[in-house]
């Protein structure tokens, strides 16, 4: 049996972190068995489902790399196939027609609750032997109703939750198109399902409820169709903020895509995700070849998930450290370019103080020093950061004259400390430009005037970076080149 696994979203919003885990979980799945993944829009909400939703959604998988061997598929394309089951099942029986108008339906609703009863269809249109049917009324256009089984019960060994079984006469004839002619959401689901030959619904646990009413519809269509097979089910739990609570907007519940805006890289959100309800050991980091290799719903867990956003925080810091130069350097130079700043666009020939002048007026000047590597300017700073936003704000003042605060000025750049500094500004004009020979020259000055190294580091990094806090001044000093370091400092010794 070849396995085919589903993602079905419907597109009333983004793609939030509990629908890209189940994404990642039903692609992982059929990846792992050498299977289909299906990508599946369910789109019938007509009135809440928007192009923006469905862009959304699509933008969020291939960010990810989720990437879908069928499809996408959208109901609202599939009207005319659901159409043509929904007569096959009112000629075989399995479906009826209603007439109950919305009054009525609301007084009997009203009425059971009055009586403390579950509300429910009484089934008063369903069809029965010997039954004598109300007289079909005037002006009332009608639903169409599933017939669902009244003894016994439906159950199933959920993948995840283990075995569930609900009593058919728990259930009610549900709506399966309305009285506009349209299929209902279950409906639709069902005979989805049926004809892309789905094996395995994974899905979040908000659906069990709707679990046996479309089992009982799928039973229905097999009486009919010796190819249909049933799906196995595994519904996944719930993810909770940190607090326990369902998970929200101030948990992290946003666009997948807004990680990415934040300084995610795809792998930690990945990783991360594999992680929330899953396990393979201890194992705490791994790409997603390994993920397939791995993955099974034997070990998901049937109790809620927490989101963690210090977790995340570390895996997107160890794979900000791992991530391949070339890419980290085409994102981090994207971040900048907001700030009127593009170091791959640079000319070799511009130099910092004639961008920071002119990099808005969309000119280069010729004759000027030549701003530094970008890969190697992230390599410097990449152990530092937690996220690419951080990273790009850490290595902006490489390609743009930075702005000190008066607090660290006023409490760096003192007086006493201008001799040392104009005595360090003669030494760096004799020298070979090497992180070596800058400490060197330093550690001279240092020595002359007997300070200690922080004494004269944490002005020159005012000075040269506009904040107090660096890695080693020396490294940062030879990628910032010798005119350039001179030039700033000097802006303070006049």
């Amino acid at each position: 049996m070849v396995i085919r696994t589903r993602f079905a979203p419907s597109p009333t919003g983004f793609l939030h972190i509990g629908g890209a885990r189940t994404a990642l979980f039903s692609w992982a799945y059929a990846k792992k068995h050498g299977g289909k993944f299906i990508l599946r829009i369910e789109d019938t909400d007509v009135e809440r489902s928007t192009p923006a939703a469905v862009q959304a959604i699509l933008d969020g998988m291939h960010w990810l790399g989720l990437d879908y061997d069928e499809g996408p598929f959208y109901q609202m394309q599939r009207m005319e196939t659901y159409k043509q089951v929904l007569q096959t099942m009112l000629d075989n029986g399995t479906a009826y027609h209603c007439y109950c108008s919305k009054e009525e339906l609301d007084a009997l609703r009203e009425s059971q609750m009055q009586q403390g009863l579950k509300p429910r269809y009484d089934g008063r249109w369903r069809p029965e032997t010997g039954k004598t049917l109300p007289t079909i009324p005037n002006g009332i256009a009608p639903t169409v109703r599933f017939k669902n089984p009244q003894t016994g019960v439906v159950a199933w060994d959920d993948l995840v939750k283990g075995r569930i079984e609900i009593a058919n006469a728990e259930l009610d004839d549900l709506i399966i198109a309305r009285a506009d002619g349209t299929p209902t959401y279950n409906f639709c689901v069902v005979v989805d399902d049926f004809e892309m030959g789905i094996t395995q619904v994974i899905r979040g646990d908000d659906h069990v409820n709707n679990t046996p009413r479309q089992i009982n519809m799928l039973m229905a269509l097999a009486a009919h169709d010796s190819n249909l097979k049933i799906p196995q089910y595994a519904h996944l739990s719930m993810i909770l903020g940190g607090d326990g609570q369902k998970l929200s907007k101030r948990h992290g519940a946003v666009s997948v895509m807004q990680y990415h805006e934040d300084g995610y890289l795809k792998e930690a959100v990945l990783n991360y995700l594999a992680r929330l309800g899953w396990s393979h050991g201890d194992a705490e980091i791994f790409n997603m070849q390994q993920f397939c290799e791995w993955f099974d719903l034997d070990h998901i867990t049937p109790s809620a998930a927490q989101f963690n956003t210090e977790k995340l925080n570390w895996l997107n810091a160890h794979y900000i450290k791992e991530a391949n130069l070339d890419a980290l350097a085409e994102d981090i130079s994207a971040r900048l370019q907001p700030q009127g700043l593009s170091p791959q666009n640079i000319p070799a020939e511009a130099g910092y103080s004639y961008v920071k002048a002119n990099i808005h007026k969309g000119s280069m000047a010729s004759n000027l020093i030549s701003a530094p590597d970008l890969k190697a300017v992230l390599n410097l700073y990449r152990e530092r950061a937690n996220n690419l936003n951080q990273l790009a704000n850490d290595v902006a003042y490489f390609y743009t004259l930075p702005q000190a605060s008066s607090a660290d000025v006023e409490k760096h750049i003192t007086p006493e400390i201008m001799p040392a500094m104009q005595k360090l500004q003669q030494q760096l004009t004799h020298i070979e430009w090497t992180a070596e020979a800058i400490h060197q020259a330093i550690n001279a000055v240092v020595a002359e005037f007997g300070l200690k190294f922080p004494k004269l580091a944490m002005p020159l990094r005012v000075m040269l970076t506009g904040i107090a806090q660096s890695p080693s001044i020396d490294q940062v000093m030879a990628l910032l080149g010798q005119n350039e370091t001179l030039t700033r400092i000097n802006a303070y010794l006049k």
